[in-house]
């Protein structure tokens, strides 16, 4: 069986994190996303605290994503990132894999088997997630949509140079409202088997 790697990008509420978990369970392959956060603290000797700016975001773990490489000034920003970029391709050339988020579709488009997806919803069905499913309070479930929705769009926009849902650089976009949560990460497992002729259990 070919090595491949699966990159996934989502809206805010449109449950891409656990649909890529879900995925990455159905295929006995490994789920990357904080881990790259933790890994990024260690070899730039950082706290964790630092990079995804928790300390500015305690009362809230969703706000954290306004800042997704912390609040420091561009230069740090860009090490960063640059130190991400390394880890995200160090993981995809060691092993077949899920990386959620962190402009990994962008860093391994180049990249030999290489699916990128991108995980969308109405904004109804995602306030309905965020709220039922999230525990965000009714009354800031919608700018907390519009804020993450607006720092996944910059940062991407800045590091990538285009939008995360962009279909120009995209295997898949799919609604997660149409077949839920269980449902998608099945088509998408499907899509995956399918395609690499991977036997199912």
């Amino acid at each position: 069986m070919e090595q491949y790697v699966v990159t996934i990008t989502r809206q805010f509420g449109s449950m891409g994190r656990p649909i890529a978990k879900q995925v990455a369970e159905k295929l006995n392959i490994p789920y990357y996303d904080r881990d790259i956060v933790e890994a990024t603290a260690k070899r730039l000797n950082m706290p964790v605290s630092y990079i995804s700016n928790e300390e500015e975001t305690a009362k809230s773990p969703f706000l954290k994503m306004k800042f997704p490489l912390g609040k420091g000034t561009s230069d740090i920003q860009d090490k960063i990132f640059n130190v991400q970029r390394n880890i995200i391709y160090d993981i995809a050339n060691k092993e077949t894999c899920i990386i959620v988020g962190r402009c990994s579709d962008y860093i391994l488009q180049g990249m030999k088997n290489h699916i990128s997806i991108y995980i969308y919803a109405p904004y109804e069905e995602r306030l309905k997630n965020c709220i039922e499913k999230l525990g965000i309070d009714e009354s800031k479930a919608a700018d907390t949509i519009a804020m993450v929705d607006q720092a996944r769009e910059h940062y991407h926009k800045r590091f990538a140079s285009y939008l995360p849902s962009d279909i120009d650089y995209k295997k898949l976009l799919i609604d997660s409202s149409v077949l839920g949560v269980d449902g998608t990460a099945e088509l998408i497992v499907k899509m995956i088997t399918d395609k690499y002729v991977i036997p199912r259990s």
